[in-house]
């Protein structure tokens, strides 16, 4: 269990939550593990869950406290909330700012902040590590060419203008995101960015933690009350979670792109996991899923200081926490969004 900004993280998979009095009460195998007054609470929120009695639902509800359950995967399942109205009025803030193209352009510099400089750490990682084995020369001369453009973002007065400067900066990084791949490079190699379908192996594994993370983001926005559908950068498109593929764009190369070189370089993953299709396109098989999948889930168990909380969480609660500061940011709570960098 873990609190964090008012909301209580239920995350071991046998718990049980009832009410005592005007108390929570986090039973595992018929023992009190947690405690606390529902009135310190903003929100709860359980990853693979036992169950919930109606008492605790009924108190959660009665004091505005959005109850909600996801599977340990992080797949949203459903949220217990009651005649309140704080998510219709978040959401139309939300909706009220995506309307106003100044007010939006301003959080989206702030996801694509976040990105380039996220960019810029996993280049700098690469450099640090593994000096004597990249082209270190190749890898500064993107991350100058990453800068400049950083610096440009402040001067931003179009979506369009921010559109391509986001542009830029993704093609150079992945101009030398190959240097980056040290092990198994007949099998794992990098070109450019492809997708529907993925053409390389590498591409197929990207886009496969990219939907991975789009899912916790998705269930991230939906436990805070947010509209994962209504995005400030992406624009809308039926069927697209525009909203949810702004947050990611801070997080991908955190939590999908570290990933995915670990899992080649240390050869967790081989070229017999992929398997090409009729059209050309790769796909993972499900050995290949299963060993992703596998690691997927015990790096968000791993511990991070959050760098605005300035407090220890594991990594599978980073969309949350980011969630939750966009949520307090639109409701006047805080004076900014603030984007989450990688140490």
């Amino acid at each position: 269990m873990r609190k964090l900004l008012n909301t209580l993280y239920v995350t071991t998979p046998e718990s049980y939550l009832l009410r005592e009095g005007e108390n929570v009460i986090v039973r595992v195998n018929n023992e009190e593990r947690f405690r606390i007054p529902i009135h310190n609470l903003e929100g709860i929120v359980c990853f693979g869950y036992m169950g919930a009695s109606p008492h605790l639902m009924r108190l959660c509800t009665d004091n505005n406290v959005g109850l909600s359950f996801l599977t340990p995967y992080g797949k949203f399942l459903g949220r217990v909330s009651g005649r309140v109205r704080g998510n219709v009025l978040l959401r139309r803030t939300q909706y009220h700012i995506a309307d106003d193209g100044e007010k939006s352009l301003d959080i989206a510099k702030c996801f694509i902040t976040g990105k380039i400089i996220n960019c810029r750490t996993v280049l700098g990682r690469s450099i640090r590590d593994h000096s004597d084995a990249i082209h270190c020369d190749k890898i500064r001369h993107a991350d100058i060419s990453l800068i400049e453009n950083l610096q440009k973002i402040d001067g931003c007065r179009t979506p369009d203008s921010l559109r391509g400067i986001e542009g830029n900066c993704a093609k150079f990084y992945f101009d030398v995101f190959d240097e980056l791949i040290l092990k198994q490079k007949k099998d794992f190699f990098f070109y450019e960015r492809n997708r529907r379908p993925p053409r390389d192996n590498m591409n197929a594994l990207l886009s496969f933690l990219y939907t991975l993370l789009a899912h916790d983001v998705e269930s991230a926005l939906e436990t805070v009350g947010l509209d994962p559908y209504v995005g400030f950068f992406h624009t809308d498109r039926p069927g697209r979670v525009s909203l949810a593929l702004d947050l990611m764009e801070e997080l991908r190369p955190f939590m999908a792109d570290r990933l995915a070189l670990n899992l080649v370089n240390l050869q967790q993953l081989c070229g017999d996991d992929f398997l090409k299709k009729e059209n050309g396109g790769i796909i993972m098989t499900d050995k290949g899923k299963k060993e992703t999948l596998g690691a997927w889930h015990k790096r968000k168990q791993d511990l991070i200081t959050h760098p605005y909380l300035n407090e220890k969480i594991p990594v599978g609660l980073v969309p949350y926490v980011q969630a939750l500061l966009m949520a307090r940011f639109l409701r006047g709570d805080i004076d900014g969004y603030p984007p989450f960098f990688m140490n």
